[in-house]
């Protein structure tokens, strides 16, 4: 009925149990500071190396194809990563999340640095990928701790946090990658090597996750005939696809954007590409602390998204244009957290890392399409503001329908999550 409290899924009603660890101290500080820094190493993955590819397209230019293959080098390993992560969060719930986020984290480094010892471009694709298969593991066991140690508003604090580190941290590592680029295409390479330092800790600092007592409480029998919650996830993963080409257009297009307003100095570009990510931060900040129930939020969030969208589709200075990214840019920072957290409230002990595993598949397949689809839209339209500015009106389309189905439901409330009535 309209104005009562939404009835959750029995993983959700679960996660109203008090968290398995301490939530306090210097090794809770220490436990969330190593999930976070793995939470950065796909992103590490995906944008250092960037401002060197014009280096490395010069010390390939002989190569047949290098002018395809060498941006190759750049976006395999998040397809690698959209590939692979239903089957890593199959290991995940089978083998558990700790050994594999330990040997993947170790694995990161090795495949990271190949690129330093290795001549042919071709291998050096093909260790890109490893790594994007490492990154699968990494992000996938990661997520799937965070929803394992906390729950309720701490696990809603956490992903959020997850979201602001990992935009954050891409902005720093856009910076070091061009920074160590000055030295040396190859040079960027060295930073992958951060890993090794990282798995020894995540040794004895990250306990072994247990199922919670109210899972517990569940017969064997009836938990071993329990189905996996397709339906209810195959919802939130198709959203979260279209909302990773919601997150991802600003970050890859706002330089072509700016460019096409006649704005060609990098610096500006750099400025204005760096406000947008800290709106995302902020967005996420934000999100932290609604402490409001995911979904109801979902379409006024999206519908945020397309506004900004709109502006920078009307936008004809570069100053207007930067305020829609800016709008756009809250928006995103709240939507990836809502739809990692809705995602997690459909999901029980047992299927937390095939669930989560979805869900990062879903995130970078929509990622990796993301220009390709924005590439598409720019022919059709004539322009790469009107591509924007279809995929802002496509935002306004799937806001609506979310709103209308939860009202045909009876399910609009924003009240607090259970956990915070109590």
């Amino acid at each position: 009925m309209p104005g009562s409290v939404p009835s959750l899924p029995p993983a959700a009603v679960a996660d109203t149990a008090p968290s398995p660890v301490a939530v306090s101290g210097p090794a809770h500080l220490l436990r969330v500071t190593l999930l976070m820094a793995g939470s950065c190493l796909p992103i590490l993955g995906a944008v250092l190396i960037a401002p060197v590819l014009p280096k490395m397209q010069d010390h390939f230019e002989s190569v047949p194809g290098a002018k395809a293959l060498v941006p190759l080098a750049l976006t395999v390993p998040a397809l690698a990563l959209a590939l692979l992560a239903p089957f890593a969060g199959v290991i995940v719930d089978r083998l558990g999340r700790k050994r594999l986020l330990i040997v993947a984290t170790l694995l990161y480094a090795v495949f990271g640095t190949a690129p330093l010892w290795l001549e042919s471009l071709g291998a050096i694709i093909a260790s890109r990928a490893l790594v994007g298969v490492t990154e699968a593991a990494i992000m996938t066991c990661c997520t799937t701790l965070i929803g394992d140690y906390y729950s309720g508003h701490r696990r809603v604090k956490y992903l959020a946090l997850q979201t602001m580190c990992a935009s954050a941290s891409a902005t720093v590592f856009f910076v070091l990658g061009g920074a160590a680029g000055s030295a040396g295409w190859r040079v960027p390479f060295w930073v992958y090597a951060v890993s090794l330092a990282l798995a020894p800790l995540m040794v004895s600092a990250l306990p072994g996750p247990a199922a919670r007592a109210a899972a517990d409480e569940v017969p064997a029998e009836v938990e071993a005939r329990r189905p996996f919650p397709w339906r209810q996830l195959a919802g939130i993963c198709a959203l979260t696809f279209f909302g990773a080409m919601v997150f991802y257009t600003v970050p890859v297009e706002m330089s072509y954007l700016l460019d096409d307003l006649g704005v060609e100095n990098s610096g500006v570009i750099g400025l204005a590409t760096a406000a947008a990510s800290a709106a995302t931060v902020g967005g996420a900040v934000t999100f932290a602390r609604l402490k409001r129930s995911p979904d109801p939020m979902l379409p006024a969030v999206l519908a945020l998204c397309a506004v900004g969208f709109a502006v920078m589709f009307l936008a004809g200075n570069a100053p207007l244009l930067v305020v829609g990214a800016v709008i756009n840019c809250v928006g995103t920072g709240l939507l990836l957290p809502a739809l990692l957290t809705s995602a997690m409230s459909r999901l029980g002990f047992e299927d937390r890392g095939r669930g989560t595993g979805l869900w990062m598949a879903a995130f970078f397949g929509g990622e990796f399409v993301c220009p390709l689809v924005l590439l598409a839209g720019e022919s059709a339209v004539g322009s790469l503001a009107g591509a924007v500015g279809v995929l802002g009106l496509a935002a306004a389309v799937v806001a609506a329908g979310l709103w209308a189905s939860r009202r045909r439901a009876g399910t609009v409330d924003a009240r607090p999550l259970p956990e915070q009535l109590a």
